[in-house]
């Protein structure tokens, strides 16, 4: 598998911003197809993210409930959040599992990337796994509510199976953990350290 098909790549010969906003950037490009012809792309850019899969000893999974407002509903999801510019996503991993959690972790093990939307955005998030968590103090954002809850996982995977969890990237992440689970998928689990020599 490559990704450089020249019979398949399209190139921008131009480019339009429709929208500068806080947090997402919407352009819309005009790019020349493999066959010559011309076609428009509307896109977001998204700064990337990162999404943690938080295991207690007991071997239940830390959760969250949230309310997001485009969908208009209460969704269940793994601990997640955008990078800031710069920021090692290990780093941000640790920062959002503490302020949305409470939770700290001995040790991180980093699982692969996903790309959420590639029809219309650029945004890829990061999947991390953490273990060895020590409970603490959350410190969440100015204008952020969120439950947080532990679930088995036998019950987690229920709730993807039923429709209760439809969150993409939680879905992803419960192929990785059922892997994992399993011994198919093995993770290199490093102390934060380790994973940041310069941190």
């Amino acid at each position: 598998m490559t990704n450089d098909d020249p019979h398949l790549k399209e190139v921008a010969t131009a480019s339009e911003l429709l929208f500068q906003g806080n947090f997402l950037t919407a352009r819309r490009d005009t790019v020349r197809l493999p066959d010559g012809h011309s076609a428009t792309r509307e896109y977001v850019i998204h700064p990337g993210a990162v999404v943690v899969v938080p295991l207690l000893d007991d071997g239940r999974v830390v959760l969250e409930r949230q309310f997001r407002y485009p969908v208009e509903r209460v969704m269940v999801e793994f601990p997640a959040g955008k990078l800031d510019a710069g920021e090692d996503p290990l780093i941000c991993g640790q920062r959002e599992l503490l302020e949305e959690t409470g939770y700290r972790a001995r040790e991180w093990a980093h699982a692969g990337a996903m790309h959420l939307a590639v029809a219309y955005s650029t945004e890829i998030i990061h999947v991390y796994f953490a273990r060895g968590l020590t409970a603490g103090e959350r410190q969440l954002d100015h204008g952020e509510f969120l439950d947080v809850f532990a679930a088995p996982v036998d019950q987690l995977l229920g709730w993807c199976r039923d429709g209760t969890v439809t969150d993409a990237k939680s879905l992803t992440c419960m192929l990785w953990l059922t892997q994992y689970l399993s011994g198919a998928w093995p993770l290199d689990w490093m102390t934060p350290h380790q994973a940041n020599p310069a941190g």
